[in-house]
């Protein structure tokens, strides 16, 4: 269940004159007014992007300790003893999630790509942040998404009705999994959708923070964004996976492991190759730039300037953030 300031936030589920896509849109709407969430949302926008590199002398380490990164669809949780910082970035219509017990410290914090890794993902995370109750206390955060669609509306007049975008249903299935499950969450920044978008001259609609970085003995998170240094280890090999685990059965709607909690080590989990992922690989490297773009990418104009050379180096299959 959801709580904002301390106070469960009014579940639409029980309303029979909705339907339940229109309630969930409706619940993701009305947390997206709510005073308190708009404040911390203003409030996070007005800290100091996080800039983080591992390059020796750095003039752009902002923050020093521990960091676990994450690529698209990939978790991991940390446990404050061990771990400062957990990180991710490059998100445009995903969505970095943090959960976070408020008693523990343990932390874990998520790249959310599709609603399709909603349900199975959370419950992913879940396994190490709570305790051997459901009376544990959960701070959340949700940081990225913008709006690449405007919402749409129908016909009747339905103010909720589904958008044609990405952003808005991975923002809405995200709120929806928290709701109806039994544990307390208690959210404490929502900066996404319409509070995560600034506008060019033309109109034209991008992220303001494309990441997040959790400090996990406090919870406190900032907006970050990371350089190709700090984006490691193994980066070759994870971007190659988060594109073949599309047609991996393994983790078919599930997130990604990355790194193992106990024994503090980045445990790289396999996924399968197939020959016809090879040929599409192959194909997509002969592109234009202009191709990989639009082919690759949920949001080619908001995307940042490595995104092409990234595609180029990293082929796969299945559609990026």
């Amino acid at each position: 269940m959801i709580y904002v300031g301390g106070v469960p936030f009014p579940d639409d589920s029980s309303s029979s004159s909705l339907s339940s896509s229109s309630q969930g849109n409706s619940q993701l709407l009305n947390l997206m007014k709510h005073p308190l969430l708009v404040s911390s949302s203003d409030s996070f926008k007005n800290l100091k992007e996080q800039k983080v590199s591992f390059e020796e002398c750095g003039s752009e380490r902002t923050t020093k300790g521990r960091y676990v990164y994450l690529f698209q669809r990939e978790y991991a949780t940390v446990d404050p003893a061990l771990v400062d910082f957990a990180g991710t970035d490059e998100a445009t219509t995903c969505v970095g999630l943090v959960i976070r017990n408020r008693k523990s410290g343990m932390t874990s914090l998520a790249h959310m790509d599709s609603p399709k890794v909603v349900d199975a993902g959370i419950s992913q995370m879940l396994s190490l942040v709570l305790d051997d109750n459901f009376e544990t206390e959960l701070d959340v955060h949700m940081v990225g998404g913008f709006e690449d669609i405007a919402i749409k509306h129908s016909n009747d007049g339905d103010q909720h009705a589904k958008p044609e975008s990405y952003s808005f249903p991975l923002c809405c299935k995200l709120v929806e999994t928290l709701q109806k499950r039994r544990e307390s969450f208690h959210i404490q920044t929502l900066c996404i959708l319409e509070h995560n978008t600034k506008c060019d001259a033309q109109g034209n609609t991008y992220p303001i923070f494309n990441g997040c970085l959790v400090e996990a003995s406090t919870g406190s998170i900032f907006p970050a964004s990371f350089d190709r240094s700090s984006r490691c280890p193994d980066e070759i090999v994870r971007r190659i996976r988060v594109s073949v685990s599309y047609e991996d059965s393994n983790w078919e709607g599930k997130l990604i492991d990355t790194y193992d909690t106990k024994t503090d080590r980045f445990v790289i989990a396999p996924c399968s190759w197939t020959i016809r992922l090879v040929h599409i690989a192959w194909n997509l490297r002969q592109l234009p730039d202009e191709e990989i773009l639009r082919t690759c990418s949920t949001s080619p104009s908001a995307e940042g300037p490595d995104f092409i050379n990234n595609e180029r180096s990293f082929s796969g299959s299945g559609t990026t953030c």
